[in-house]
């Protein structure tokens, strides 16, 4: 075992005789010390496999740390382990004894979308139209749940603020009814049973001797509840190993609670603490230039990653002139180097705060025909703004297109209600044409109800207007002119109460006129129909690349980003106001935003190119922008400066840039 472990990590793995945290660095090997700890638990100690229970947050980190184990133990010994989510862990102690919990064998699990029509469903029969105060019901009574509160304790509190008001009412009957229902929600899975273990001693004793040993992965992300759970699970003849790392904490906006990890101390007076800081994923510049970002965090533990790969390429800084070039930057420097190395497309990621950075990456990567995966966040195609005025270009083009007329048929709002949608589609059904040629019949009449068959000829004689346009008008015009003539832009203000929402869906449809645009200045002979049949493929081809199993350029928020690493990061948009975000600015909360950004520093592995624009446009405004705090807090010697900002001086731009001709024209002309 010290063969495959370095100290620390072998020290961590053998100790049993009081609770451990574990602090592991990033990159510092955590998921090996958990299961060989594992296996050293049952190999070299005797504990019965059945008495240890592992885990995590995700499904895949539980299968990852249930696939290492089998291959320290024989398959029936690894299967008797029990390594899972939070949540599995849960939904186990429930479905062991469902009756204590007031249900019976066969119960339901709801996900967000179940419990949000459930609590709408209420709010509609109890107060009238819900609007969009049923989201900020289900988002408090969820957080309450987290927060170990039943109906009870909250009835007991006083809330002045409307949304807790309400919430406070509608939690009560929303219990009861998913009772009745014979249903648990998410939060449920482990709310239900940390109430009965904290209410139940019996009960809880019960489970507390069916574990000897608990592990915990990603400690740092634990909310309350969670929390209370490992601690209630815990026993006097058990001991737990909790491995966690309070600077990649970057989860708080869904209750996790890095001030956990410190709470142990006061918990547990035993309690023992190693560190791991050895590294065995990033050069020494990477892990320098991250060690100085994340010490200007307050901290109770303190650590200090090191690596034995030497120093390494230093880190690229890149200032550009806007947020155009900045994507252009990027994918050439990326192209460059990959002609350089010889690299693979998933060698690469580009990392940035927020989903709306992707787009103009993703404009770069379409155009120079390089594959990328998207993760982390919806594709630009795939959102409901995007998917309506694309089916209005799809009909507009292609009449036959009965799906791109069902999803137009009432959006926006045609005064057209269900159960007319379905007349029409069953008139079209049983005398067998398509949805547009059901428009021209002369029996249509009889089959609707007089206002919905005048709001069906509208929308025909509107369509058969826009087929005839197409022939004549230019993409960019008859585009507008589709927008205007159903108001698109106000009705989306109209509908969606919070106006951030709606500006960033606006932007959105904008963004698609630039890409329609740019589509048809490129080739000024692109008809419409050509130019939807473009982006329609790139659609299908977003929507059916579900994991990058290929070799693809990874793009991806930090969030997104957190566990996996890749030999070459660029991380983007690095400033004032998107990382660190505004919020966090203007609510003095950036400790969270240096961690998210230390966490996108050591997803590297070999190199790391950071990158900012001095100017950024959205919504149609273009603001000046400011380089981030945290790149100040990079020590200089880790980095060399390139663009706008570079130390360079003129000459040896000039130098640089030939250097890197010289030897494309050499990789292109090896002769």
């Amino acid at each position: 075992m010290s063969n495959q472990l370095n100290s620390e990590q072998n020290r961590a793995v053998q100790h049993i005789s009081s609770p451990l945290l574990v602090l592991a660095g990033a990159g510092s090997g955590k998921t090996r010390v958990l299961t060989q700890k594992i296996a050293y638990l049952i190999n070299h100690k005797n504990y019965d496999p059945k008495t240890i229970v592992a885990v995590t947050f995700t499904n895949k980190a539980a299968r990852e740390m249930q696939s290492r184990a089998a291959q320290l133990l024989d398959e029936v010994t690894a299967k008797s382990i029990h390594v899972s989510t939070f949540h599995t862990l849960g939904l186990k102690l429930i479905r062991n004894k469902p009756a204590i919990y007031d249900r019976k064998t066969n119960f339901s699990i709801y996900d967000a979308g179940d419990s949000l029509s459930l609590i709408k469903d209420i709010m509609r029969r109890d107060y009238g139209d819900p609007g969009n105060m049923a989201e900020r019901v289900q988002w408090q009574i969820s957080d309450w749940k987290q927060q170990m509160l039943t109906p009870e304790d909250v009835n007991r509190a006083q809330y002045s603020d409307p949304v807790s008001l309400t919430a406070s009412q509608v939690y009560t009957k929303y219990e009861t009814a998913l009772t009745t229902y014979n249903a648990f929600d998410f939060d449920d899975l482990i709310f239900k049973p940390v109430i009965k273990l904290k209410t139940d001693p019996e009960y809880r004793h019960e489970k507390q001797l069916a574990i000897r040993h608990l592990l915990v992965d990603e400690y740092q992300d634990t909310n309350l509840c969670q929390f209370e759970f490992i601690k209630l699970l815990n026993g006097a003849h058990s001991t737990f190993t909790v491995v966690g790392d309070d600077d990649q904490s970057i989860y708080s906006w869904r209750g996790a609670r890095p001030e956990n990890l410190t709470q142990l101390q006061q918990d547990f007076p035993d309690l023992e603490v190693i560190m791991l800081e050895q590294n065995y994923r990033s050069t020494g510049n990477i892990l320098t230039a991250a060690n100085h970002l994340i010490a200007n965090n307050p901290h109770v533990f303190t650590k200090n990653l090191w690596s034995q790969f030497g120093p390494g390429d230093s880190i690229t800084l890149f200032s550009c002139q806007d947020d155009e070039r900045e994507a252009e930057q990027v994918i050439a420097d990326m192209h460059h180097h990959q002609f350089q190395h010889r690299t693979q497309h998933g060698d690469y990621a580009i990392l940035y705060r927020s989903n709306h950075q992707s787009r103009l990456f993703e404009q770069q990567l379409r155009e120079k025909n390089i594959p990328y995966y998207l993760s982390g966040g919806l594709s630009f195609f795939a959102y409901s703004e995007i998917k309506d005025v694309m089916a209005y270009l799809r009909i507009v083009t292609n009449p036959d297109d009965d799906n791109a007329l069902l999803r137009i048929i009432n959006t926006p709002r045609r005064e057209l209600g269900t159960n007319s949608v379905q007349k029409f589609v069953q008139f079209a059904s049983e005398n067998q044409l398509r949805l547009v040629e059901s428009m021209h019949h002369d029996a249509l009449e009889k089959a609707l109800a007089p206002r919905a068959y005048k709001r069906i000829c509208e929308l025909r004689d509107w369509l058969g207007h826009m087929n005839r346009l197409v022939e004549t008008d230019s993409a960019d015009t008859l585009f507008l002119k589709i927008i205007g003539d159903l108001d698109y832009e106000a009705w989306l203000q109209d509908t969606i109460p919070d106006e951030q929402q709606a500006m960033r869906k606006i932007g959105n449809v904008h963004d698609l006129h630039e890409m329609i645009k740019r589509i048809a200045n490129k080739n000024p002979d692109n008809s419409l129909s050509e130019i939807v049949t473009k982006l329609t493929l790139i659609d299908l081809l977003d929507r059916d690349d579900n994991d990058n199993s290929g070799n693809s350029v990874n793009l991806m928020t930090l969030h997104a980003a957190k566990g996996l690493e890749f030999p070459y990061v660029y991380l983007v948009g690095l400033e004032e106001n998107i990382l660190p975000h505004r919020n966090s600015i203007e609510e003095e909360t950036i400790e969270e935003e240096r961690r998210l950004a230390y966490v996108g520093l050591t997803r590297a592995q070999r190199k790391l190119t950071i990158t900012y624009a001095m100017q950024r446009t959205r919504f149609g405004n273009t603001d000046k922008t400011e380089p981030s705090r945290f790149i100040e807090e990079l020590p200089a010697e880790t980095l060399q400066k390139r663009g706008v900002h570079s130390d360079l001086t003129g000459e040896e731009r000039i130098e640089h840039g030939t250097q890197q001709l010289s030897q494309l024209r050499l990789l292109l002309n090896p002769e």
